[in-house]
C-alpha cells in the first residue's frame, strides 16, 4: 500500500528516511520558516541518486512536430522521477496535464520546471532581437519582455531560454537577429533590461519567468560566421568583447546560464571548468544554476576531446554544467560515473540543490498548478493592451536610412505600387525563433497600409524570395507605371536568419535586386521597406532608391508600424545597432576597431585599405535619419583634467531645425589617445533618447566617472591609466565634435 503524506521536519529525518523504505509516496515536503536545512535540503536526504539525476536532465515534448503530446517514454521517466524539467511544452492545459504526473504519480511529488524559446515575444510578437535593439529605448525593451513574461507564464511556462547577450560583429552568423547587435556597452544594458523584464521583482508572482543568459561564452565569434563553428580568441578579446554582457545579466540576477556550442580556444563550451567554474562561479560568484544548450553534450565527441558520451558527461558536469538538455548524456551515464568515483554524490547533490531552489523560489512547491489556468491565459494572450504596445515598439524599431528630396512621409492621397514577395507575407514578419506566434495573427504591410489610406493600393508580388524566376517583373512594372509612389517590400525571408542560417552572401537573396533596378527604371519614386535579420550589403540601393526603411522582422503589428512610419502619423527615430557593411569583403566590420601603424592614406598604397573598396562602413554604429533634422552645438565638459574620484560632466545643446517633432538618440563615445595596450578609435559610453519638438533646443548632459575608463591594462588588470582622452557626442558613431580631457593621478 502507497500512503501520500505532507512531510514536516519536525518528525526528523529518521522517520522520513523509515516511510521512503517502505515505499510511501512522499509529495510536497513543507519546512517551517526559520528551519536551519530547509524544504530544499529535505527533499535531497530524501531522494534517490537517480531521482537526484533526475532533476539534472531536461527533455524535449514533442509539440514542435506534432502538437500537444510527448512520447510514452518520457511519460514514463516523468512517473519514475528520472526527468525534472521540460521544454517545449507549453498552453496551460498541456503543462497542467504534465504537472499532475509529476506531482500525484511520483514518489516525491517534486514539481517539473517548464521552459521555451520565448525570445522576442510568446503569442504577441515583438520585433526581433536586433530590430527591437535598435530602438534604443531600453524601457520599451524591459516592457516588452515583461509583456511575453506575462504571456507566455499564463501558458503554463516557467523559464524563457533569453536573452540572448551574444555580441555580434559578423553579419554573416545568422544568429545576430536574436542580440543587441555589436556594442559591448549597448549590450550590457539590453541584457539587464531584459533579465527584469523576464523575472520581474518577485519570481513568486505567477506572471513572471527565469530568464536564461546565452550562449556563455563567445558564441557570436565563430569562425567564417558559420553556426556552430570554432572560437579561438585572446583572454583580452574574450573579457573586453564577450563575457561584459554576461556578467551584466548575472548581476541583474539572471537565474540560469546555458552554454554555447562552440569550442574556446580548444576547449568546448559545455566541458569549460574556465568559463563555467573559475568565471562564472568563482569570480563572479553566480549562485543560479547552468543549462546546456541541445545535445551539445554530446557534440564533444564530434569536436574531439573526449573519446565518448560517458566522458563527455563527466567532463561537462565536473566542469559546471548542473542540466543537459535533450542530450541523456546524464540520465544514461552519470550514475555509472558515480560507482566509479569519477563523479561525486556531493557534487550532483550541489547541481540538484541549485535546480531545486529555482522551483522554490517560483513558488512551484507551495502551488505547483499556480501557471495552470486557461482563463488567465484566454484573457492574457494578445491582448488589446499587448498588441498596442507590440505596434509601439514595432515603429520604434525603424531606422529611416535614406529620404533623398523627403520622399518620407508619403502624401495619403497618393496611389500606391506595393510591390515585393514581403508585402503580403504574413509569416516572414514573425521573424527567427517566434514562440508560439501564428502567421494568421501579422498585420502585413498591405493590410497596414490598406488600414490608413482610402487612395489606390495595388499590390503586386514581383518575384519569390530566393529563386530566378522573373516572370513576375512585367505585372510589376505595370503596377509601378500606374501609381504615383513605389513601395518596394524585399529582403530576407523569417528563416534565412536564427540558429543555423548563416550567409556566405549578405545582400538581397534570388532576384529582388534585379526587381528593384525594374521599378527604379519606371522613374517612379521607389520606397525600400527592407525586412531582414540581420545587416545587409545594399549599396547599390543605398545609392539609387529614393527612401530606405529598414523594419527588421516587425512581429504581430508589422504593417500598423510600417505604415505609422511611412505616411507620418510615427516619426522614425530608430538607430542601428550594427554597422551595415559595404560588401561582404569587408566583414568583419565594427565601428569599435583599433588604428593600425599605418592608417589609410587614400594617397599612400601602403596603408591599410583595400583596393576596391572604402575603408567606410555603408551606414555606421547609431546610424540613424529622423524627418526632421538635428543640429549639435556648444559642447562642454566641466573638467578638462580630471581626477579617478572626480565626476565629469558632459553637456551639448541639441536643436531640432526641421518641420517635424521628433526624438533623437545622443550618442557619447571617448576614445583613450594613449595606453600600455592599444585602445578601440571609439566607445561607446553614454545615450539618451529625447524628444524635442520642432524648432526648440535641448540640453543633453552625462555624467562620466572613472569607471567608464577603464580598461584591461597590459598586465590584464582591470583600471584606469593617466592620460588623454577625447570625447566625442553626435548622432552616431561618426560624430565630430569633440572635446579632449586628461586624467590625472
Amino acid at each position: 500500500m502507497k500512503i501520500k503524506i505532507t512531510l514536516f521536519f519536525t518528525f526528523g529525518m529518521v522517520l522520513t528516511a523509515f516511510l521512503s523504505i517502505l515505499g510511501c509516496k512522499v509529495s510536497q515536503a513543507v519546512v517551517p520558516e526559520g528551519n536551519g536545512m530547509g524544504r530544499v535540503d529535505s527533499l535531497l536526504h530524501l531522494m534517490t541518486l537517480d531521482e537526484k539525476i533526475g532533476q539534472l536532465t531536461l527533455f524535449t515534448s514533442d509539440w514542435v512536430v506534432t502538437g500537444p503530446t510527448m512520447r510514452d517514454s518520457y511519460k514514463e521517466d516523468i512517473k519514475s522521477g528520472r526527468v525534472g524539467s521540460i521544454f517545449n511544452a507549453h498552453t496551460a492545459d498541456y503543462t497542467c496535464e504534465l504537472q499532475r504526473i509529476s506531482v500525484e504519480e511520483t514518489r516525491l511529488g517534486i514539481p517539473l520546471l517548464f521552459g521555451y524559446d520565448v525570445i522576442h515575444g510568446y503569442k504577441t510578437i515583438f520585433p526581433i532581437s536586433l530590430g527591437e535593439a535598435a530602438s534604443w529605448d531600453l524601457k520599451s525593451i524591459e516592457k516588452s519582455a515583461r509583456v511575453a513574461a506575462d504571456e507566455a507564464s499564463s501558458a503554463g511556462l516557467h523559464w524563457t531560454f533569453a536573452p540572448m547577450v551574444d555580441i555580434a560583429r559578423d553579419p554573416r552568423w545568422g544568429r545576430v537577429s536574436e542580440g543587441a547587435g555589436e556594442d559591448v556597452y549597448y549590450a550590457k544594458l539590453v541584457a539587464e533590461a531584459r533579465v527584469r523584464g523576464f523575472q520581474g521583482n518577485d519570481l513568486r508572482a505567477p506572471n513572471t519567468v527565469i530568464a536564461c543568459a546565452k550562449h556563455y561564452a563567445a558564441y557570436g565569434a565563430a569562425q567564417a560566421g558559420r553556426d556552430y563553428h570554432t572560437v579561438d580568441i585572446s583572454e583580452r578579446t574574450l573579457r573586453e568583447i564577450y563575457l561584459p554582457p554576461f556578467k551584466a545579466a548575472q548581476e541583474a540576477g539572471v537565474k540560469t546560464f546555458m552554454t554555447s556550442f562552440n569550442e574556446l580556444n580548444g576547449v568546448p563550451a559545455s566541458g569549460n571548468k574556465m568559463l563555467l567554474t573559475d568565471i562564472l562561479r568563482d569570480e563572479w560568484g553566480f549562485d543560479g544554476f547552468v543549462v546546456t544548450d541541445y545535445t551539445s553534450i554530446n557534440e564533444m565527441v564530434d569536436h574531439g576531446n573526449v573519446a565518448d558520451e560517458k566522458e563527455a558527461g563527466e567532463l561537462s558536469f565536473t566542469s559546471g554544467v548542473d542540466m543537459d538538455m535533450q542530450g541523456a548524456v546524464y540520465y544514461n551515464y552519470l550514475a555509472q560515473s558515480v560507482a566509479e568515483g569519477k563523479v561525486t554524490v556531493e557534487q550532483i547533490d550541489r547541481a540538484v540543490r541549485r535546480i531545486l531552489t529555482i522551483k522554490e523560489a517560483l513558488g512551484l512547491f507551495d502551488d505547483p498548478y499556480r501557471y495552470c489556468h486557461p482563463s488567465r491565459q484566454a484573457a492574457t494572450l494578445l491582448s488589446d493592451k499587448n498588441l498596442a504596445f507590440a505596434r509601439e515598439v514595432a515603429r520604434k524599431s525603424i531606422v529611416l536610412l535614406k529620404n533623398k528630396n523627403k520622399v518620407l512621409p508619403v502624401d495619403r492621397n497618393k496611389k500606391i505600387a506595393l510591390i515585393g514577395p514581403l508585402g503580403n507575407a504574413q509569416y516572414e514578419l514573425l521573424g527567427s525563433w517566434h514562440g508560439a506566434g501564428d502567421a494568421k495573427d501579422c498585420v502585413t504591410p498591405l493590410t497596414g497600409l490598406q488600414a490608413q489610406t482610402t487612395a489606390e493600393i495595388t499590390y503586386v508580388k514581383g518575384c519569390d524570395l530566393n529563386s530566378e524566376d522573373r516572370s513576375g517583373f512585367a505585372e510589376a512594372t505595370e503596377a509601378a507605371n500606374a501609381a504615383d509612389i513605389v513601395v518596394l517590400a524585399i529582403g530576407e525571408g523569417a528563416d534565412m536568419s536564427g540558429e543555423a542560417a548563416s550567409r556566405s552572401e549578405i545582400g538581397l537573396p534570388g532576384v529582388q535586386l534585379e526587381l528593384a533596378k525594374e521599378m527604379i527604371k519606371t522613374g517612379k519614386p521607389v520606397i525600400v521597406i527592407l525586412m531582414n535579420g540581420r545587416p545587409m550589403a545594399i549599396p547599390w540601393l543605398a545609392e539609387n532608391a529614393d527612401g530606405i526603411l529598414e523594419t527588421w522582422f516587425l512581429g504581430s503589428q508589422a504593417g500598423n508600424a510600417i505604415a505609422d512610419v511611412l505616411f507620418g502619423a510615427y516619426n522614425p527615430s530608430g538607430k542601428l545597432p550594427v554597422t551595415f557593411p559595404r560588401n561582404v569583403g569587408q566583414v568583419p566590420i565594427f565601428y569599435y576597431m583599433k588604428n593600425t601603424g599605418r592608417p589609410m592614406d587614400p594617397n599612400d598604397k601602403y596603408t591599410s585599405k583595400y583596393l576596391d573598396v572604402d575603408n567606410s562602413p555603408l551606414y555606421p554604429f547609431g546610424f540613424g535619419l529622423s524627418y526632421t533634422t538635428f543640429n549639435y552645438t556648444d559642447l562642454k565638459v566641466n573638467k578638462p583634467v580630471f581626477k579617478v574620484s572626480d565626476e565629469i560632466t558632459v553637456s551639448v545643446k541639441v536643436t531640432n531645425t526641421g518641420n517635424y517633432d521628433g526624438e533623437e538618440v545622443v550618442q557619447l563615445y571617448i576614445r583613450d589617445l594613449v595606453g600600455s595596450v592599444t585602445r578601440p578609435v571609439r566607445e561607446l559610453k553614454a545615450f539618451e533618447k529625447v524628444f524635442i519638438e520642432k524648432g526648440k533646443s535641448k540640453t543633453v548632459s552625462f555624467v562620466l566617472t572613472a569607471e567608464d575608463f577603464k580598461f584591461f591594462d597590459i598586465d590584464m588588470k582591470y583600471t584606469t591609466e593617466p592620460g588623454d582622452f577625447e570625447i566625442f557626442v553626435g548622432t552616431n558613431s561618426d560624430a565630430s565634435l569633440s572635446k579632449k580631457i586628461k586624467l590625472v593621478d
